[in-house]
């Protein structure tokens, strides 16, 4: 039998209903784990971390709005991932975290094996925290890192730590996702992103929804992406204080580069048919590098 999944939203859990769930765990019939908004005692907390970390089967662990409320809990799902080695994607979206519980959590992060995404919107983050999630950008391919991120609304961070997380994506050798709504970066650090998705070679979508930004910032991301060749598919800028004709603009260029793309890859398909099809070495190795990531993404998805 598959695993399956359990998803439970804003329900007070009984020591019954924590059991099935852990039981479920052990018998590794599960791959997706929800318990968005839940109430849950400390006992039986520490009893799902237990079962996390017994599974072999989890790959998306979903703890958002305050699950993870104290640094109690923090230390016991820091040891459970320390033993789990299937989970592939961490949601503690709305959880009080903060720096100091970051710190505790990060050594397990940092030393997982299959974790690509990672939720911490709303975690009360600050500058330290961020110093810290840059370790899991790694620059050079050498270890896995994430592949998407999120850090929506964590208003504590500064210019310098954005400036930070702007160098740690310009490098990145893996991520692809970066979502940063509802944070006050403002023009100066939408300028410090864009010179990163100029250097990036991975990412391909990023979240600026209700970021303070002005026109300034929209002119800067419209050069760059006329401008240079970059990865990036998806951007969005909406509630912001830009004008609908620059945020069209954007978008075109957007959707021309997949267009192109899209030729490229059917070139590639007719020549691979018709061997008498004469090939240019360095746009064939662009196409095949470009069509590779789909076979990673299918990868992960049959993980």
């Amino acid at each position: 039998m598959l695993p399956g999944s359990i998803q439970i939203s804003g329900e007070t859990l009984s020591g019954a209903e924590i059991r099935d769930i852990c039981e479920s765990l052990r018998e590794n019939s599960v791959r997706l784990l929800s318990l968005r908004g839940c109430q849950l005692s400390e006992r039986d907390f520490g009893h799902v971390c237990r079962g996390v970390a017994e599974s072999r089967s989890l790959a998306q662990l979903n703890l958002n709005l305050g699950i993870v409320s104290n640094i109690n809990r923090v230390k016991q799902l820091a040891e459970a991932l320390k033993t789990n080695r299937s989970v592939q994607s961490l949601f503690l979206h709305g959880s009080p975290l903060t720096d100091a519980g970051l710190a505790l959590l990060n050594p397990a992060l940092s030393i997982h094996p299959s974790l690509v995404a990672l939720d911490l919107g709303d975690c009360m983050l600050g500058d330290e925290g961020i110093n810290l999630i840059c370790g899991l950008l790694p620059p050079d391919g050498a270890k896995s890192g994430l592949k998407e991120l999120t850090l929506s609304a964590n208003p504590g961070i500064t210019s310098k730590g954005w400036g930070r997380l702007a160098i740690a994506v310009a490098h990145s050798s893996q991520l692809r996702v970066l979502n940063l709504d509802y944070n006050p970066l403002g023009d100066q650090v939408a300028g410090m992103l864009a010179v990163a998705v100029a250097s990036s070679r991975t990412l391909e979508v990023l979240d600026l929804e209700g970021t303070g930004l002005t026109n300034q910032s929209a002119q800067t991301l419209l050069d760059m992406v006329e401008n240079y060749p970059t990865a990036l598919r998806t951007l969005i800028l909406a509630e912001n204080n830009i004008s609908p004709e620059l945020q069209q603009q954007i978008s075109d260029l957007l959707s021309e580069g997949e267009e192109e793309e899209e030729t490229e890859v059917h070139e590639v398909t007719a020549r691979e048919k018709n061997p008498w099809i004469c090939q240019n070495s360095s746009s064939s190795q662009m196409v095949l590098m470009t069509s590779g990531l789909g076979d990673s993404l299918l990868a992960e998805t049959e993980m």
